[in-house]
């Protein structure tokens, strides 16, 4: 009797070591999961920010996708400066993505402009790479403009795009919104050493075609690539309050105009190619090379507003190949000049 009552006491207390070395076990992989989420969570933590959204409109980190091949990042979030001058960045930002919302036909401060934000050709808020971003303005800022034929700084800069691209009027360059987006532009590129521009900061220089451009096959492209979101007619799609649009208008009268750096064909075409349609980027392009020289021939052939451009490229040597009005140092002509074939125009320079 007592020798079974020992065994069974002995088995107890073996299954009570057992049962508390499980238990034991069972914290410790329990505390190592809980670090490794807590880690996880603030690496989420310190890479999002919804005041000021430097990511990639998709969700992908840019130094992870394309920003980090190209040799650029913006900034995170986290670097704001604290108090007025992060305030004035963030403000900055918002005018970027929303222009319209406070410049356009309905805007909260000025009526200005045609209704088109600056990130439809800045995109991301001038952050994704060859989308026209604004990693150079810092550095290369005040620069010499052939166009213009003189130094321009920033606030001209700009002012150029508000009176071209959003085919409107000037902004008070003392105001606090063309202080804002100076700002924000500034620290966009403030890693950025003075005089360097980071590799794919405007848009692609796809290779010349063998031929000029043609508007009718960029019309078929258009209508199936592009009319879902821009429209038949070209006319883009508002937003519900009518404030902005969703997707701009590509021609017509709310449009870019005529002087602005889109009606070049090889600035459309470069943009196009490595962005459209929406969601498209350089590494994983939609359109073939010549599809977006076709379809950027398209769309400028269709009517937007005229601006007068007499004062422009006064030095005719420094003129664009592909910019469509004369006068020009070679014997071509406009229409070539505006749709190619620009190779014959490039071997007679």
């Amino acid at each position: 009797m007592n020798r079974a009552k020992d065994n069974s006491q002995r088995a107890m207390i073996q299954l009570s070591k057992s049962l508390v070395g499980v238990s034991l076990l069972f914290v410790i992989c329990a505390t190592f999961c809980m670090i490794f989420l807590l880690k996880e969570n603030n690496a989420i933590d310190t890479e999002t920010d919804e005041s000021v959204n430097v990511e990639h409109r998709t969700g992908k980190k840019p130094e992870k996708g394309e920003a980090a091949k190209a040799g650029w990042v913006a900034p995170d979030s986290l670097t704001l400066p604290a108090g007025t001058p992060g305030a004035e960045i963030k403000y900055g930002r918002e005018l970027i993505v929303h222009t319209a919302a406070y410049f356009g036909p309905k805007g909260k401060i000025r009526r200005l402009t045609n209704g088109m934000n600056c990130q439809n050709c800045h995109s991301e808020a001038g952050t994704k790479i060859w989308a026209l971003n604004y990693s150079a303005v810092a550095s290369t800022y005040p620069q010499f403009k052939a166009r213009s034929n003189k130094v321009v700084s920033i606030a001209s800069r700009i002012n150029g795009c508000f009176e071209r691209s959003l085919n409107g009027k000037k902004l008070d360059t003392a105001s606090r919104e063309m202080e804002a987006m100076i700002a924000y532009m500034k620290w966009l590129g403030k890693d950025v050493k003075k005089g360097h521009k980071p590799e794919k900061n405007a848009v692609e220089k796809l290779p010349y075609l063998d031929r000029a451009a043609s508007p009718v096959k960029g019309r078929l492209v258009y209508q199936n690539l592009c009319k879902s979101c821009h429209g038949e007619n070209g006319a883009g799609q508002l937003n519900e309050k009518g404030t902005e649009y969703t997707f701009p208008p590509l021609w017509g009268a709310d449009s870019y105009n005529d002087g602005a750096g889109l009606y070049r064909l090889s600035n459309f075409a470069g943009f196009v190619k490595n962005n459209m349609p929406l969601g498209t980027s350089y590494e994983h392009p939609a359109l073939s090379n010549e599809e977006a020289w076709d379809v950027a021939a398209f769309v400028n052939s269709q009517p937007r507003p005229h601006k007068d451009q007499s004062a422009d490229w006064k030095d005719l040597a420094k003129k664009p190949i592909d910019f469509p009005f004369g006068p020009y140092k070679d014997r071509f002509s406009e229409t070539q000049h505006k749709y190619g074939p620009f190779k014959p125009i490039a071997n007679a320079q």
